[in-house]
């Protein structure tokens, strides 16, 4: 019987050598240079995978434009060196590697952000943190073109604010609160179409308003709170949110002219200035508005007109405290149905306290204490179990009920009262 060839695995029993017939050694071979290969091109593929995006990040990192890192030594060459702390972010802004190089392990770990073009990578954020850096604020800030944030915010800048902000026409959000800036708003930047937040609060900035800022088109918010600005109020931008020029010394009346077409106004924080004349009608009319500060000012008067029926109001809180106001309470507050919080506190105010205010449902706070009113307290205000807290001392009312939270305060003495009665109110 004729027996086929067949390859014989190798055996390693005892006692005989491992021996491996031609054709498997063959085989053996091939099969073991295939996995060899294999393995290779497994190990290619994974390096690959790994140092293909590194170089590319490498390459791509590589290419922060030279302007603004030019920029950027000139902004923090700008600082004093001993205002730098080793903890904040300036310190570790080193220019041995590129600023937008990442990751950012010691170098530029905070205080900037960068974006990528097809070309280049650019700077598009400054936010500092408030280490205490001093210093001025350098013009060649003016080179950051991309740059769409620049907060400097509770540091001790000092000096001018430059004019050469108004190249940056990505600017989006302007934050220079709470520094030593000094001189005058710089017109140009009025120019900053893009700019949706402005914020100077809380410097040292003199000088008037500029009188071109309702070019600022898409404007929302603008604090210029606690500087030295005088003058009146220019023109607003169209589409403001939010106005705040508290404690200032801006003068002369609210003019109509001003606040016209701004149908999206919701806050006005004026107070702590010398605006004076009367607070007309047409102020509280306007659509959105909710909260009015316009205490602390040399207000004579105030008219109110009760909203067209089917409008309504969104108005919730008016202060209108420590001014000069005279004549009666405005009874036509009563017709906003938001409204919660009314202070017209410290001003000379006559006659009787309206009726109306006691059936103000919405109404929460309310203060019109230190001036001259008479008569009784509407029974909605002082009754057991009103919700409503303030005060309604320091008046002429003949009866406030000590059980009432607003009656806690004494009233004014009958001798100022009478006084004020012959028309002779004491200062």
């Amino acid at each position: 019987m004729m027996q086929t060839n067949t390859a014989i695995p190798p055996s390693d029993s005892e006692g005989s050598p491992k021996q491996y017939h031609p054709i498997y050694l063959s085989s053996h071979l091939q099969i073991t240079h295939q996995k060899s290969s294999n393995m290779q091109n497994l190990i290619f593929l994974c390096l690959t995978i790994i140092f293909l995006p590194l170089l590319h990040f490498h390459h791509v990192q590589a290419l922060t434009s030279a302007s603004d890192i030019a920029a950027l030594k000139a902004f923090k060459a700008s600082i004093k060196p001993s205002s730098i702390a080793p903890w904040s972010c300036l310190a570790s802004w080193n220019f041995t590697i590129d600023p937008c190089s990442l990751p950012r392990r010691t170098h530029f770990i905070c205080g900037l952000t960068c974006t990528a073009t097809t070309t280049t990578n650019n700077i598009n954020q400054i936010t500092l943190d408030p280490a205490g850096y001093s210093g001025s604020l350098t013009p060649l800030i003016s080179q950051l073109t991309q740059l769409v944030t620049l907060d400097l915010a509770e540091n001790s800048f000092s000096g001018p604010i430059p004019s050469s902000l108004s190249s940056l026409s990505n600017l989006k959000t302007l934050t220079l609160r709470s520094n030593s800036f000094s001189g005058s708003i710089p017109p140009s930047i009025t120019t900053l179409k893009s700019l949706y937040s402005l914020d100077f609060s809380h410097n040292s900035l003199s000088g008037s308003l500029p009188n071109s800022m309702n070019s600022l088109i898409n404007l929302r918010r603008i604090d210029l709170s606690f500087n030295k600005l005088t003058g009146s109020i220019p023109k607003l931008p169209p589409n403001l949110l939010e106005l705040a020029v508290k404690a200032n010394s801006l003068s002369g009346p609210l003019q109509k002219a001003t606040f016209e077409g701004l149908n999206q106004l919701e806050v006005v924080e004026l107070s702590e200035n010398t605006l004076a004349g009367t607070v007309e009608p047409w102020f509280f009319l306007l659509p959105s508005l909710q909260q009015v500060d316009l205490s602390n000012n040399s207000f004579t008067g105030v008219q109110i007109s009760r909203p067209a029926r089917g409008e309504g109001s969104n108005l919730v809180a008016v202060n209108l405290g420590f001014n000069r106001i005279q004549g009666y309470a405005p009874a036509n507050l009563a017709a906003y149905p938001q409204l919660s919080s009314l202070s017209i506190r410290h001003n000379s105010l006559r006659g009787a306290i309206p009726l109306e205010y006691g059936g103000i449902k919405s109404m929460k706070r309310l203060f019109l204490d230190g001036n001259f009113l008479d008569g009784k307290p509407p029974a909605g205000l002082v009754a057991a179990g009103a919700a409503v807290t303030g005060s309604l001392g320091d008046n002429c009312l003949q009866i406030c009920p000590v059980s009432s939270k607003l009656c806690t305060t004494a009233q004014k003495p009958s001798s100022v009262c009478k006084q004020a009665h012959r028309g002779r109110p004491t200062p």
